[in-house]
């Protein structure tokens, strides 16, 4: 081999030796950039999630329920209900973030019968439910909505973090035996009629949402207890029937 086809060769392997430098610096810079975004959008969710924090600790903490018959002992709002205290949670009255109690037993019992009783008059209704969720699991739940949908449409069914029912431990959410979230209209009709028998009420309701803010869930029981009956029987949202606000957030 000649010194000129050799100087070719060594051209071409310097050539080369740049080419996939440089291409392995792109990737590189491809990656670091991914990252990077990565890195931001994570930090940006953390601090939305802080910020949502704070704001519910600042509303709390003054405690001071614009509608009078509503209590606030540091942890939730409640108002004196026919025959017990009925925790009160939606879009003006949040829990605390600290308030973490765990599903209520006596709810799950009742939740748990109520299903049993369901699958034995035929209904394609799972054993399965969606029951308590912490503060936490809510914000990252609610942010994965934002995320995909945006806030204002997350806002009519999905609640922000401190103000979901779900964290009182006293909501469930009933799920079918395809795995779906319950709508069939003929369990939800015996779910309007017989739910409160087992001291739940349908808690977002069709035409009620100026009140509840909320969508219809046909599938989301509250458990109340024994005034159930009467506020089933009423027609009312929670909201309606104890004369209290709802509806939307107080920015």
């Amino acid at each position: 081999m000649n010194i000129k086809s050799i100087a070719f060769l060594l051209l071409n392997f310097s050539i080369l030796t740049l080419v996939a430098c440089s291409t392995d610096k792109k990737m590189e810079s491809s990656v670091q950039s991914t990252d990077s975004h990565v890195s931001q959008k994570q930090e940006q969710e953390s601090a939305n999630k802080k910020e949502a924090k704070e704001h519910i600790k600042e509303k709390t903490s003054s405690a001071k329920p614009t509608d009078t018959d509503l209590a606030y002992n540091g942890r939730y709002y409640s108002v004196h209900g026919k025959y017990e205290e009925i925790l009160i949670v939606n879009k003006r009255y949040p829990l605390s973030p600290q308030y973490n109690p765990g599903e209520n037993a006596i709810a799950k019992a009742a939740l748990l019968k109520l299903i049993e009783d369901m699958q034995t008059a035929g209904y394609a209704i799972s054993s399965q439910y969606s029951g308590f969720r912490s503060y936490d699991t809510q914000a990252d739940l609610y942010q994965n909505y934002v995320n995909r949908d945006g806030k204002e449409a997350a806002d009519r069914y999905s609640a922000r973090p401190g103000y979901s029912e779900h964290q009182s431990g006293l909501a469930f959410d009933l799920i079918d035996t395809k795995g779906n979230l319950l709508e069939e209209t003929d369990a939800s009709q015996w779910l309007l009629h017989h739910a409160h028998r087992y001291g739940f009420i349908v808690r977002y309701l069709e035409g009620k949402e100026n009140s509840t803010g909320y969508m219809p869930e046909s599938w989301h029981l509250r458990y109340i207890g024994q005034e159930a009956k009467e506020i089933a029987e009423s027609g009312k949202s929670l909201e309606e029937y104890f004369g209290i606000s709802g509806g939307s957030y107080q920015e």
